[in-house]
């Protein structure tokens, strides 16, 4: 079925304007044409949208429907065209579980001041490139490698591991932890977005391991004090959540914070980016 949006624009301003006359006005064509246009749109979809008079028009059943549908068509038509002609005057960093822990305010608020042209908006999306391989953002904020080849990353920090536990366990009295110390517990781990593995153990003292999805989850199984997590620093700043506490894990391998991008079609932004998150993150 060949539907044009010209179509679903006629149809629309017949109904809004309520008459032909009008709408062929109001769409900058002849009565004639706009009249020419309705009829191919009933005979695409096979049915009839309108009832004339010789006074009013007005939508059938199916056609009010239909409406209803083409104006979140032409709405998503003109917001695609705002995406693609907006000059890059919106920032979108995809993130999944955590954007940049304790530097998020701060990189908010630096970047609103010295690039006021271009509006910063963080998202967050739980998948393996934040966002990036689905269109949600321009940037994305990831704490392990993409092998893709289409995306080009830079480190631009690193975070301390933390074990996540309850607040009544007993390693919680402690002020940091060991990898040995966790291997009877059952640890949590997320495969997708997560820089935690069994392999981080030595094979013969390796935790059990359960799978979680979303960091509300997570949180949630963690207090219970029957599971335990391991995650980037960047979390215990960005979800604190009564009954957990975070333990620094002292003999465990720092996180490396990267920033990728499209490697054909990186945003204008990309270099202003890596500079103020690798000021923060050495500052730091």
């Amino acid at each position: 079925m060949d539907m044009e949006l010209r179509q679903l624009r006629c149809l629309v301003a017949i109904v809004d304007e309520g008459t032909f006359t009008d709408a062929a006005l109001a769409l900058g064509v002849s009565q004639a044409a706009a009249s020419r246009t309705l009829a191919s749109l009933e005979r695409a979809l096979g049915v009839r949208l309108l009832r004339r008079t010789s006074r009013s028009v007005t939508p059938t059943a199916t056609g009010l429907r239909v409406v209803a549908h083409a104006r979140r068509v032409l709405a998503e038509a003109d917001a695609l065209v705002r995406e693609a002609t907006s000059g890059h005057q919106v920032l979108r960093i995809g993130y999944a579980w955590s954007a940049l822990g304790r530097h998020t305010p701060t990189f908010q608020r630096r970047w609103a001041a010295a690039h006021p042209a271009t509006e910063l908006r963080l998202v967050r999306v739980n998948t393996s490139t934040a966002g990036l391989a689905e269109g949600s953002c321009d940037l994305a904020v990831v704490r392990r490698p993409l092998e893709d080849r289409r995306f080009d990353s830079a480190i631009v920090g690193l975070e301390r591991r933390l074990c996540a536990m309850a607040a009544d366990d007993p390693l919680a009295g402690r002020r940091s932890v060991r990898l040995a110390d966790l291997s009877g517990h059952t640890l949590l781990i997320e495969r997708r977005t997560g820089t935690t593995t069994p392999e981080l153990w030595p094979p013969d003292s390796r935790p059990a391991t359960e799978e979680t999805h979303d960091v509300d989850d997570w949180l949630t199984a963690i207090s219970t004090g029957r599971r335990i997590g391991m995650t980037a620093e960047s979390t215990a700043s960005q979800y604190a959540r009564p009954g957990v506490v975070y333990r620094p894990v002292r003999d465990a391998e720092p996180i490396a914070v990267r920033l990728a991008w499209w490697r054909d079609d990186p945003h204008p932004a990309t270099q202003g980016v890596i500079e103020l998150l690798t000021a923060l993150y050495r500052k730091a």
